[in-house]
């Protein structure tokens, strides 16, 4: 018999006010878990565009599936955002990078300490900063947007009960930018930490 859970500490998280509030009962290993995870790190980007590789932030969000096939129980649904600013080169005029996305993430032994995961993002995305090359005949511009992928994995390790320490790389692929010109391909690591709610009331294994 399922029954409908309120998640009072939502509240006070804003950022994921979109999320669900309800979870169903699951069975007394990990009984009223939320199957939410959240963390956040620091990210190296090779960005392709002359500056080497670069400094940013990135904050991720994972729903996981916890009903279900068994085959189901390592797959979630990410959203992901980061911001590169810092490390340009002292030749290269200033870059700015962001994106804000999301998509399917699927981890193998999700119960175990250690676990491998692979993911595939579709982000919205934005670069500024420089004066890009243009069609000719038209002026240059200093800022673009467009719809970017992003294929990737990494590994999560647990710290403690409920806290994971995640290293993740990210291959990124921005098609016909600056003026379809160049296809832009930005890729890099993040190393970060993220806080998993499911453990909450999870039996150490």
């Amino acid at each position: 018999m399922r029954r409908l859970k309120a998640i009072v500490f939502l509240s006070t998280m804003s950022a994921l006010a979109a999320i669900p509030a309800l979870s169903q009962v699951t069975p007394a290993a990990s009984e009223n878990a939320l199957p939410l995870t959240v963390g956040g790190g620091v990210s190296n980007y090779d960005v392709d565009w002359g500056h080497g590789r670069m400094w940013g932030v990135a904050a991720w969000a994972d729903w996981a599936i916890v009903h279900g096939p068994s085959y189901l129980h390592g797959l979630s649904v990410e959203v992901e955002g980061r911001y590169i600013d810092w490390g340009e080169s002292a030749d290269q005029p200033r870059l700015k990078i962001y994106s804000g996305g999301g998509g399917p993430v699927y981890a193998w032994f999700p119960e175990h300490r250690i676990h491998p995961y692979g993911k595939f993002l579709m982000s919205f995305g934005g670069l500024s900063g420089f004066s890009f090359p243009t069609t000719p005949g038209q002026p240059p511009y200093t800022h673009d947007t467009r719809t970017d992928y992003a294929a990737g994995g990494g590994l999560e390790i647990r710290a403690t009960r409920h806290v994971w320490v995640r290293a993740d790389y990210e291959y990124q692929f921005w098609n016909k930018l600056f003026a379809g010109q160049k296809t832009w391909d930005p890729q890099g690591f993040t190393l970060g930490a993220e806080y998993n709610f499911r453990d909450l009331h999870r039996r150490h294994r």
